[in-house]
């Protein structure tokens, strides 16, 4: 029974029959999970694997910007299970926590910035100036790098540097070390030095740009914005309703699926990271959701204050290299 999965169907040779796949619920929670230990990261994902294998209504996923495991399934004991397996069977140890929430930045005014790199050491000094505009894009929109240098105040071999310096700056952000998006770039003039120009020089003063951008415009936190769908009881939709705005939710419609309520929202998802035990609190455990990622919006004023500390405290705000 080496290749035998959960799902196959088995039969008779000479009568092949395949049973329609099982439809497993949406998986309802999510936990980063952690190893323990250096020795654990290595068997984690192997471990992981062969229960997947044998229970298809979990989910494991990484998390391309907080770089966390994150394991997804249909109650918090079901998750906690998989846990003692992971210890019991594969000896593996491992910590769960809420997951982070994948927060991004943006700009909201426009600024003219000059970036400037000059080292002098001795022998081949390092120098790279660059005049840029920085301005918002719409949500959405990501990075846009203009290049309208007419003539050669800059050489064309070493205006992508600009960008690539620019980039990179981007991916720690400017207020809590969350990439920065939606925006646009253009590269307006500029200067170099025959002898002490290269691509290096010309990344730094890109980077050097991004830095002196962001002191003026305005930069402010985007969280992701989810489509949530709660089927519940009619008599504890009031409920339900109560409890999404609490957590900032827009109630957008609802309607009647068999006897239950279903109630749409688009609802932030830091405040959607406990849902399953507070949904399971109002309607006796005979309510369920489903979410997906909507939109990013800003982050309210009064709760940005919050996130900043929270990222300088885990160590997400660096003081940017220096170049000199």
């Amino acid at each position: 029974m080496k290749e035998t999965q959960t799902g196959d169907t088995l039969c008779d040779k000479s009568k092949v029959i395949v049973y329609p796949p099982v439809n497993y619920p949406e998986a309802a929670i999510s936990f980063a999970i952690e190893p323990k230990s250096r020795a654990d990261e290595d068997k984690i994902s192997t471990a992981l694997h062969k229960i997947l294998e044998e229970d298809p209504s979990l989910h494991f996923d990484r998390d391309a910007q907080t770089k966390e495991f994150i394991l997804s399934g249909s109650g918090q004991l079901h998750i906690e299970t998989v846990v003692d397996k992971l210890k019991n069977r594969y000896h593996v140890e491992v910590a769960l926590h809420p997951p982070k929430v994948p927060y991004k930045e943006t700009i909201t005014a426009q600024v003219e910035v000059q970036g400037r790199h000059k080292k002098q050491s001795g022998g081949r000094g390092q120098f790279g100036d660059c005049k840029c505009v920085f301005e918002p894009l719409a949500h959405g929109d990501g990075f846009e790098f203009v290049d309208k240098i007419f003539g050669g105040s800059v050489p064309q071999n070493f205006r992508p540097a600009i960008e690539k310096g620019i980039v990179e700056a981007a991916q720690t952000g400017a207020i809590a070390g969350y990439p920065l998006v939606d925006f646009r770039v253009t590269l307006i003039d500029g200067s170099f030095h025959a002898v002490d120009s290269d691509e290096h020089s010309f990344r730094a003063a890109g980077r050097k740009a991004f830095r002196n951008a962001m002191e003026k415009a305005q930069p402010t936190l985007l969280e992701p914005i989810m489509d949530v769908e709660v089927a519940c009881p009619l008599e504890v939709s009031g409920d339900i309703m109560g409890d999404l705005n609490s957590r900032r939710g827009r109630v957008s419609g609802m309607d009647m699926r068999g006897k239950q309520q279903v109630i749409k929202a688009q609802v932030p998802m830091s405040e959607m990271l406990d849902y399953q035990s507070r949904l399971n609190s109002i309607t006796a455990a005979r309510g369920s959701y489903h979410m997906q990622f909507s939109h990013y919006d800003p982050v309210p004023q009064h709760l940005s204050g919050k996130i900043i500390e929270q990222a300088r405290s885990d160590g997400r705000i660096r003081t940017h290299d220096t170049d000199e």
